[in-house]
């Protein structure tokens, strides 16, 4: 599919970050398309840029939706079929992400579910309703969003990331499977696995909110945990008040989106690159390059503190560059 005009595509996530420069991009080129996400105002905000990159006549549909909830899901086709007047579309990005849950072990059970539930649910969910109309149409592709951590479950050796990259594996496992599926098949199907990087989107700022623990509005109780957890990966929070952990996690967050080695933007063109192309792995980022080599080389020491030191030499040379 190296034409996207006239297409219609589905975007789950299209709120912000890379599901939002994904539909702006897709609708540039004169692609109809259809976004859900939890925050209607963000829909709003994407819908707009839309409109104003779209070529007159290219249709841009809302739902607000989450992604976790099999319900939402079909009502969310039903209205992509209503919207568009059609039993059938071309393109699907399963897009949609929170991070959270980091310890099996010691944090919260139902974060961690929530997490595990939208980053593999989500992706499940929405394949059950859409592949069919992906399957009805003449031409089909559809678009997974796994992550590094998808082969490499890390954030670093003083850091637990659990729910995060079991789900982002399970996505990466379910992708590779459907390239034999769809073959065989549904052959006019194609499948991307996108495998991004550090990408400069508001994750952090989103999971906070949609999870309860936006720092702004923090109660004390939480805090606790949240002290506690920065002390397991080692972080000298000393005597820092409250106020003054709330404030150092929003800088955190303001900086993953602010200070990333590539925009939103800029991944959402390699992703749509990456399926003109039929490439059925899509790294995004010479980070994600960098790690993806270094575990292959030696998966036995990937969760070893000398693989973060090779990681992080290695990363800063590829980033400068």
């Amino acid at each position: 599919m190296r034409d996207f005009s006239g297409k219609i595509a589905v975007v789950t996530g299209g709120g912000s970050g890379m599901g939002r420069e994904l539909c702006v991009q897709l609708a540039s080129e004169g692609c109809h398309v259809s976004l859900c996400d939890v925050s209607n105002e963000n829909l709003e905000q994407t819908a707009l840029l839309c409109a104003q990159a779209a070529p007159t006549g290219t249709r841009i549909a809302t739902f607000e939706a989450d992604v976790s909830d099999e319900a939402a899901v079909l009502a969310f086709r039903d209205a992509v079929a209503e919207a568009h007047d059609t039993d059938h579309i071309h393109l699907l990005f399963n897009n949609a992400g929170i991070g959270a849950g980091g310890s099996f072990v010691v944090d919260d059970r139902e974060e961690w579910e929530k997490t595990f539930e939208v980053c593999w649910g989500g992706v499940y969910f929405c394949s059950r309703a859409f592949v069919p109309m992906l399957v009805a149409s003449p031409e089909g592709h559809l678009v997974n969003t796994s992550s590094v951590n998808g082969f490499w479950a890390s954030l670093g050796p003083t850091s637990a990331h659990s729910a995060y990259s079991s789900a982002k594996f399970a996505v990466k496992g379910f992708t590779e499977a459907l390239v034999n599926d769809f073959r065989i098949n549904a052959p006019h199907v194609g499948v991307s696995l996108v495998m991004p990087g550090h990408i400069g989107t508001s994750i952090v700022i989103n999971s906070g909110r949609i999870l309860g623990r936006d720092p702004k509005e923090l109660p004390e109780e939480k805090l606790v945990n949240i002290r506690d957890r920065l002390e397991r990966m080692g972080l000298d929070i000393g005597g820092a008040t409250s106020d003054e952990i709330r404030s150092a996690l929003i800088a955190s967050a303001e900086s993953f989106r602010d200070e990333a080695p590539m925009s939103a933007s800029e991944a959402a063109t390699i992703i749509l690159e990456g399926v003109r192309r039929q490439d059925w792995r899509i790294l995004v980022g010479k980070d994600a390059e960098v790690l993806d080599r270094l575990v292959r080389e030696n998966p036995s020491e990937a969760y070893e503190v000398s693989f973060m030191e090779k990681l992080l030499a290695e990363t800063e040379w590829a980033l400068g560059s």
